[in-house]
């Protein structure tokens, strides 16, 4: 993406971004753009704990059948079956 820049590209980027915003505002800039980046991350690391602690909730057991294929007392027949207990 960047690969066609030299250092006298870069000069001129900095130099317009710096008349674009000017020397006062540049740190605060900057720091805006760190906090802004440390946010999302924490956002990321937090959805990622969401879906994790989702999908080790979301493995529901099979109901445990007896010899005779039928399901244990209490617990009902898995989908699709027709069985009378």
């Amino acid at each position: 993406m960047f690969a066609g820049l030299n250092g006298w590209h870069l000069v001129i980027l900095l130099a317009v971004i710096l008349l674009l915003f000017g020397a006062a505002k540049l740190p605060a800039l900057a720091k805006s753009m760190g906090q802004s980046a440390r946010v999302f991350k924490g956002e990321m690391k937090a959805m990622k704990e969401e879906d994790a602690a989702a999908q080790a909730n979301a493995t529901p057991a099979a109901p445990a059948e007896t010899t005779d294929g039928s399901t244990a007392p209490g617990q009902n027949p898995a989908p699709g079956t027709d069985r009378a207990s």
